[in-house]
């Protein structure tokens, strides 16, 4: 018998009961909207079904062989050798319980939509072993935890500020709330807060020295999620001192984005992950706190961003190395960046840092700025993000990955970059790679959202949604849709506990031909992009919403400052942005000598069979040959011929799947 729609809003009740307990903080005062449960949505078919499945059937175990091993470096054994269970030395990067605890969060987000016991069974053995491996009193790093075990008298808390110790129970705070919030178990939440209560007491005191140990800050980002999972307000005062305290820093640097007083930052500078991650923890504060000299701050620093040092990608930090402030006639302001923003338009192809990390920060920090501000403007950036510069970090299969995402890449580099240029299982900096997975896996959380009377659509696809408003209203929705390979997309109401509601659309910025229909009648209203639109009634179960997005392909340029795109074009389908692989052309015909036209004709195709499922583009360029220029820097200019040549172009995030090749975003203005 099905249950009544009283039923089923009584069961969701008493579920987030159940899962939250008393840990259930009052949605964020100061925020717009609010995020759905990881287990509220569900992808059906589709884009994000099929990420979604392999991450599940290949990302997460083949990420676990190499976790659980010590074949390429340790991650499960440290916290083994920590708690006394296994001997040997530490051997990795400071970083590595960060990584292990976002693969935790991966599972945590998996087992939230498709139950598995085995995982269930695996994660209770795991945290127990971290658990062990944790001091009496909170402290949990095992770089320090295994040297001492070891007899290392040196082996201290906060020896180094570059131990990575904040970052890594940051991301154990946030991959506890996680699990607490999916399985309702309080084990991986109890090691989170005897680490947070260790950090309160050992930076109960702000000081200068200890202000500078805020590298990567992902415990900004953790302790307000504790914070919102517990109730307990200790920790949203200990996140504001935390980031109070990062002012008083001496001589800081641009690095790690300390030079300037925090609310007096107006550019997005230094090495990209951690600036990213430091915008998104204050933004989770802003959303608490509605400070308002924090929100202006972030505001600055966000259109910096999109305005003068972001990828068409959404790929950040454009540099591998850099100075900052770069140029500056103040030499004693100047800083060493890695992995760095660089000056405005600073956007450089061939040698485009924009590591895998920076652009999952990108996501995490435009979608805490949508939860605050409700600005479809935020979603649009976290979508091109997540399409492009994310899911090109790893491979269609889901086991290699790449740690930089380049737009250009030809044979003849003009430097031996550092990393890899194909994507492989394994590299030493292993952060990207969890964090991709954690990603994929948690990818729902961010296709709705809610406020008081209303359901906000933020992400397109096949999917549904199931979960309650604050007045108690229960709502079941289902979205059918070929969403990025097609504009159209339908909601239908599945039930709807009798109290009217708006439905909240979001219309993208690069949507120029919008219409919409509500059970088949025409909606007669102007339907804004880069904007959300609401329909407010008492839904019926049976009601259907159509949305149609026109998605022509549109040629894009750059600004006229980021030198490298001078008189270049690239080319965007909706959020999808395309690349010209070497794959698709001739034998014989190279790379560096196609250009585009600016009245060429795309056609686009869907290939079932190609790249697991494409919407491809098909048009004529040019091929204008190089020639030979003889270990010339610099030669006479003389015309040539050019000759036509029909190819396809392909979505950039699957790019270097079909075997070697060379690539370019961008192509030259013929």
């Amino acid at each position: 018998m099905k249950p009544s729609l009283k039923t089923n809003g009584l069961l969701a009740a008493l579920s987030l009961c159940f899962f939250s307990g008393q840990l259930a903080a009052a949605k964020s005062p100061f925020a717009a909207v609010e995020p759905v449960r990881q287990s509220e949505v569900k992808w059906t078919s589709g884009f994000w079904q099929q990420r979604s499945q392999i991450c599940r059937e290949n990302m997460i175990p083949s990420m676990w062989e190499i976790m659980k091993g010590t074949d390429y470096k340790p991650f499960l054994r440290h916290f083994e050798i920590a708690a006394g269970m296994a001997e040997g030395r530490y051997h990795g990067a400071r970083w590595n319980d960060g990584d292990f605890y976002k693969w935790i969060e991966a599972v945590c987000a998996m087992q939230a939509v498709s139950f598995d016991p085995v995982w269930d069974e695996r994660l209770d053995e795991i945290i127990g072993i971290i658990a062990k491996a944790q001091r009496e009193d909170g402290y949990i790093h095992t770089p320090v935890l295994v040297a001492a075990r070891n007899g290392d008298s040196k082996a201290k808390p906060f020896a180094d500020r570059f131990n990575f110790e904040m970052y890594n129970m940051g991301h154990l705070m946030t991959t506890a709330c996680l699990h607490h919030e999916v399985t309702g178990k309080e084990s991986l939440l109890n090691v989170a807060r005897k680490a947070a209560d260790f950090l309160d007491a050992a930076f109960r005191s702000p000081s200068p020295e200890k202000a500078r140990h805020a590298v990567c800050p992902s415990h900004y980002m953790g302790i307000i999620e504790l914070y919102r999972a517990t109730g307990e307000t200790r920790y949203l005062r200990f996140a504001e001192r935390l980031i109070d305290m990062r002012d008083l820093v001496v001589d800081g640097g641009d690095d790690n984005q300390d030079r300037v007083d925090l609310v007096k930052q107006t550019e997005v500078v230094g090495h990209a992950v951690r600036a990213n991650y430091l915008y998104a923890g204050v933004a989770d504060l802003y959303a608490e706190t509605g400070d308002v000299e924090m929100g202006g701050m972030l505001e600055k620093v966000w259109r910096n961003l999109v305005e003068k040092k972001m990828y068409i990608t959404g790929g950040c930090g454009a540099l591998h190395d850099g100075a900052s402030p770069d140029g500056s006639r103040d030499q004693k302001s100047i800083t060493r960046v890695h992995q760095a923003y660089g000056r405005n338009y600073q956007l450089p192809n061939t040698t485009a840092h924009n590591e895998t990390c920076a652009n999952i920060g990108n996501t995490l920090w435009n979608w805490r700025m949508f939860l605050a501000k409700g600005e479809a403007r935020f979603v649009d950036v976290l979508e091109l993000a997540l399409y492009n510069s994310v899911l090109s970090g790893v491979d269609l299969d889901g086991r290699n990955f790449f740690y930089t995402n380049t737009l250009r890449q030809e044979h003849s580099a003009p430097v031996d970059l550092r990393w890899p240029r194909t994507r492989v299982p394994f590299f030493t900096s292993f952060c990207c790679p969890p964090n991709l997975v954690r990603t994929i896996a948690g990818v729902g959380r961010y296709a709705y959202s809610k406020s008081d009377s209303a359901i906000w659509v933020n992400l397109y696809g096949s999917n549904t949604l199931s979960t309650v408003l604050s007045d108690g209203n229960a709502i079941r929705l289902s979205q059918e849709s070929s969403y990025p390979w097609s504009g159209t997309v339908g909601i239908t109401v599945e039930e709807s506990g009798g109290s009217p509601f708006g439905l909240k659309l979001r219309i993208p910025g690069w949507a120029k031909s919008v219409t919409m229909t509500l059970n088949g009648k025409p909606i007669d209203q102007t339907l804004e992009s880069d904007a959300y639109f609401e329909i407010k009634r008492t839904w019926r179960s049976g009601d259907i919403v159509e949305l149609h997005l026109d998605m022509p392909a549109q040629l894009i340029e750059g600004h006229p400052l980021i030198e490298e795109t001078r008189n270049h074009l690239a080319i965007k389908r909706g959020p999808i942005v395309y690349c010209l692989e070497s794959s698709d052309l001739p034998h014989g015909a190279k790379l560096s000598d196609v250009r585009i036209s600016e009245d060429i004709k795309l056609e686009s195709r869907y290939e079932a069979q190609l790249l697991q499922g494409v919407t491809v583009l098909e048009g004529v360029v040019n091929v204008k040959p190089d020639g030979d220029w003889g270990g010339k820097l610099y030669r006479e200019f003389k015309a040539t011929q050019s000759s036509e040549l029909k190819t396809r172009f392909v979505p950039y995030y699957t790019w270097s799947n079909r075997g070697d090749s060379e690539m370019s975003v961008w192509l030259p203005l013929d």
